[in-house]
């Protein structure tokens, strides 16, 4: 029985590897049920999820308030497009918009779309409102950004994976380097069409890079000072992930105590996705206020599945359950916990550099370049010691469990980790 269902998981790959095209490059584990903080494998082995799907199931695998929603709403009505409207859609814009605190709310699928919407908005907003010429506008983007791979994007891009042969690219955009507010200030000062800066509050793909204390704060000054729009992607970064409802802090619905010391930022436009709907559905967002999404009319931009009924009652369970469970509160809590528990093995560790993060996004630093495969071999051995996990950019490996686990599932994975570590030592 045991070779028969080996067998089941090695056809699956198999599957995949024939039919499928060659996207990406999973880890050798096919999983088939989730709950919590754990995944299965077809084969019955249990195993802690310190992906999250990319902290898109920031509440755990298979929430029950957010799976009811979801087939509740799912036996009722599921689509109508935007062609009519429905009544689901108005009671998610209001929710989020105020969970968030901003006057309106464009609702989308996926965070690539979100994020090219946002670069529609604030072109056109530039426009209408600022009085840019039309096609002249710029966006200021970052260094080893990552915000999806649609052709606009990767134009300003730096992997040469996600770019490599897929031009002509997209014009329009400045690049600086992260965290240099200098390169921020001269962009700004030296071109006078600038509509946007466009980052991550945290470079999540990049290897979880987390900017100085007052990087975003002094950011939005100078976007204010030169009438430029913030726009923050928190695709991956928000709904309690780093500890507070948003990374860039904004209408943070946490505790006073897990904010200190961090910047109060409302982003002029705010993406979001992933965790937007628990993991359970593709649903994403563009946040404003009205001086700024004013700008969109009917007819400049649209989703046939943007705000359809299922997706909204998905998206208002989410929400819910990272208020009422109090997820970004466990996140800041169980975070620090996890750096300084880490930071005990990594003073004797000759293969990890550091651990680095917020709330429970983080990475550790392995001791190799990014050519090796040392840290690809040690997710290999976490895996088989009962945690997923996976690296990025060669090096780095990004740690990032469900916003549910508690104080003994940490420590017990913290546990998994230096046992596998040492393995390497």
């Amino acid at each position: 029985m045991a070779i028969l269902e080996k067998k089941s998981s090695q056809h699956s790959i198999e599957l995949e590897d024939k039919y499928g095209a060659h996207n990406y490059h999973p880890l050798p584990v096919v999983l088939n049920k989730g709950e919590g903080v754990y995944v299965w494998d077809v084969e019955g082995k249990k195993y802690y999820d310190f992906l999250s799907a990319y902290s898109a199931v920031n509440q755990g695998h298979c929430h029950p308030k957010i799976v009811g929603a979801m087939t509740s709403q799912a036996q009722t009505l599921t689509l109508t497009s935007r062609a009519f409207y429905n009544d689901k859609l108005g009671e998610y814009e209001k929710f989020a918009s105020e969970y968030f605190g901003f006057d309106k709310l464009l609702p989308m699928n996926t965070g690539a779309e979100a994020v090219e919407t946002a670069l529609k908005i604030c072109r056109k907003w530039a426009y209408e409102e600022k009085g840019i010429f039309e096609n002249e506008a710029q966006i200021i983007v970052c260094e080893n950004n990552f915000h999806g791979r649609t052709t606009t994007i990767i134009s300003f891009s730096n992997d040469p994976v996600a770019r490599k042969n897929f031009g002509p690219y997209t014009a329009g955009f400045i690049k600086i380097e992260y965290d240099n507010l200098n390169a921020l200030e001269v962009a700004l000062e030296n071109n006078a069409n600038v509509a946007g800066f466009l980052v991550e509050p945290i470079q999540g793909e990049a290897g979880v890079y987390v900017p100085s204390d007052d990087y975003l704060e002094k950011a939005k000054a100078l976007c204010k000072k030169h009438n430029v729009l913030f726009i923050a992607d928190e695709v991956q970064t928000g709904i309690a992930r780093t500890g507070r409802l948003l990374a860039t802090c904004g209408d943070c619905s946490c505790s006073d105590k897990n904010c200190s010391g961090t910047p109060n930022v409302k982003p002029d436009v705010l993406i979001l996705g992933k965790a937007l709907s628990g993991g359970a559905y593709p649903v994403s967002a563009v946040l404003a206020d009205d001086h700024i999404m004013k700008v969109i009319k009917p007819g400049n931009h649209g989703s046939t599945f943007g705000g359809n009924p299922v997706a909204a009652a998905v998206a208002i369970a989410a929400l819910e359950v990272v208020r009422d469970e109090k997820l970004a509160e466990n996140a800041f809590v169980l975070g620090e916990l996890f750096r300084s528990e880490l930071n005990k093995y990594i003073e004797g560790s000759k293969i990890v550099n550091l651990v680095r993060g917020k709330g429970l996004l983080n990475a550790i630093v392995i001791n190799d370049d990014e050519e090796s495969e040392t840290a690809w071999n040690i997710c290999v051995a976490l895996k088989e010691n009962g945690l997923l996990a996976k690296p990025t950019h060669g090096n780095i490996i990004r740690f990032a469990p469900p916003l549910v686990m508690n104080k003994e599932q940490l420590l017990e994975c913290v546990a998994i980790i230096t046992k596998t570590l040492k393995e390497f030592e």
